[in-house]
């Protein structure tokens, strides 16, 4: 059986939390998604989550959601990563102390099981974090256990350390990722043996925009050198991610599809 798998990439401020509010269940159900992983770590006003916010994702239509370097920004997301019912899914390359946990597996809305991690590269990333490669091979090994549907979530800058990573599991997992750049890449690809791949899904948020910030204070700091509040921006918001199309039995994928879907103009 064929099924598909959504990624939505960095879920900006209230811009991009408003705009899947409205629009992923009825995506999901218009294009007949099983499981939908979205990043929420940019939710709560530009950086970290909250536990309402999370709340509402969920009730949005997400069936998993991705952390990054930004996850523990609002420090009232820990208590709820450290209970045993979240459905979020931090760095697997963290402290084994920290809150939360880099691998889990979900049950889909037909009774799949689906094993989603998350990574983090170390190039350019200013948290210091365990080798990515070796940390996302313990946590795909221990998912392989349990299910053939992996998708890995690669919250990285640099492309090298994405593509690498691709690599390295093509063939081992259905879905590779990328996020945090909040730039779409146009490479989606299904690799030789069988991995749906993209470099980075891009954001959710608004467009006119520098990554999601008010581009006149972004501007101004690049110009001037001098601090400044990187606030959200509103304009032209988009909805960006990628679907797989993946097989139940032997979790290898047989097609990728890179969306975007304007909300306001």
């Amino acid at each position: 059986m064929k099924i598909k798998i959504m990624a939505i990439g960095d879920v900006v401020g209230s811009p991009g939390r408003d705009a899947i509010k409205g629009w992923l269940k009825n995506a999901k159900r218009e294009r007949g998604i099983e499981f939908a992983v979205v990043n929420g770590e940019n939710i709560a006003g530009g950086s970290g989550l909250t536990p309402s916010l999370y709340e509402d994702l969920l009730i949005a239509g997400a069936d998993a959601i991705t952390g990054g370097d930004h996850i523990y920004k609002k420090k009232e997301i820990v208590p709820l990563m450290l209970t045993g019912a979240c459905k979020i899914v931090r760095p697997c390359n963290y402290p084994d102390a920290a809150a939360g946990v880099g691998w889990q597996v979900f049950e889909s809305r037909n009774g799949f099981k689906i094993g989603v991690a998350q990574v983090q590269g170390r190039v350019f990333m200013n948290q210091p974090a365990d080798n990515p490669f070796i940390a996302a091979e313990r946590a795909i090994e221990a998912l392989r256990r349990q299910t053939q549907i992996i998708v890995l979530d690669v919250h990285a800058e640099a492309t090298s350390e994405k593509v690498g990573l691709g690599w390295l599991f093509d063939g081992r997992i259905s879905f590779l990722f990328g996020t945090h750049t909040h730039i779409a890449t146009a490479d989606e690809t299904v690799l030789p043996k069988g991995t749906a791949y993209i470099t980075d899904v891009g954001m959710t948020g608004p467009y006119d925009s520098i990554l999601g910030r008010d581009k006149d204070k972004i501007l101004r700091h690049f110009m001037t050198g001098m601090p400044t509040p990187f606030d959200v921006a509103e304009k032209d918001v988009r909805i960006s991610g990628a679907i797989a199309t993946v097989d139940t039995e032997t979790g290898l994928a047989s097609a990728i599809e890179r969306f975007q879907a304007r909300i306001t103009p």
